[in-house]
C-alpha cells in the first residue's frame, strides 16, 4: 500500500511538471526578428513578451530564448528567460551617415515599418530607417548617440549614407535634428 501511494505521488508529481513546461511555448531569437514580428505570429502583445521575459527593452539577439506563450503565469515568475547580452559582436560595417530623426506620427506615416514593426504601438522602439541597399533591413546598429538599434525602416528620402531614429514623440525627433553620427553594423 505504501509503494502504491508512493508511487501515485511521484507520478502527480511528473505530471504537473510536464503540464508547467507544456504551458510555456518559447520561441528563439533570428536574424531579423522583432518584438512586433514575434507577438503577431503568437497572437500575443509585445507588452506582455516583455514582462514575461523580463525584458526592459525592445533590443532582441539573436539566440535569446523568449517565452512567447505562457498559460501558467507563476511559471514565468519563476523563471523569465534572460535576454542574452553582446558579447564580442562583430563589427560588420562602420560608416559615417547623416541622421535626421522621424516619429509614427508624421503626415503621411502609418506607424507601421517596411518590416512591420508597428511604432505606434511599440513608440519606444529603436528602429532606423535605412537604405536597404546600404545597410540590409533586419540588420542589428550601433548608432553614435542613440543606442543599438535594428535596421526596419526604409524611406523615400533616405538615400546612401543617410539614417533615419525613430523618435517616440515629435519634440524629441524635432531635439535631435540633423546631425553627422559614426554608425557600426553589427553582426
Amino acid at each position: 500500500m505504501k509503494k502504491t501511494i508512493m508511487s501515485f505521488i511521484f507520478a502527480a508529481l511528473v505530471f504537473s511538471a510536464s503540464t508547467a513546461e507544456a504551458a510555456t511555448t518559447t520561441h528563439t531569437v533570428k536574424r531579423g526578428d522583432t518584438l512586433w514580428s514575434i507577438s503577431q505570429k503568437y497572437k500575443t502583445t509585445v507588452s506582455q513578451i516583455k514582462k514575461w521575459n523580463n525584458l526592459k527593452s525592445n533590443m532582441l539577439y539573436s539566440g535569446t530564448k523568449l517565452i512567447v506563450s505562457n498559460t501558467d503565469s507563476t511559471a514565468a515568475a519563476s523563471k523569465p528567460a534572460k535576454p542574452s547580452k553582446p558579447t564580442n559582436q562583430k563589427v560588420v560595417k562602420e560608416l559615417t551617415v547623416r541622421a535626421s530623426a522621424y516619429t509614427a506620427y508624421c503626415r503621411g506615416c502609418s506607424g507601421i515599418t517596411a518590416t512591420g514593426i508597428n511604432l505606434k504601438k511599440n513608440p519606444y522602439a529603436k528602429v532606423i530607417a535605412v537604405d536597404p541597399r546600404v545597410i540590409p533591413l533586419g540588420s542589428k546598429v550601433y548608432v553614435e548617440g542613440y543606442g543599438e538599434a535594428i535596421a526596419g525602416d526604409k524611406g523615400g528620402a533616405i538615400k546612401g549614407n543617410r539614417i533615419d531614429v525613430h523618435m517616440p514623440t515629435k519634440k524629441r525627433a524635432y531635439s535631435w535634428g540633423v546631425r553627422k553620427v559614426k554608425i557600426k553594423v553589427l553582426k
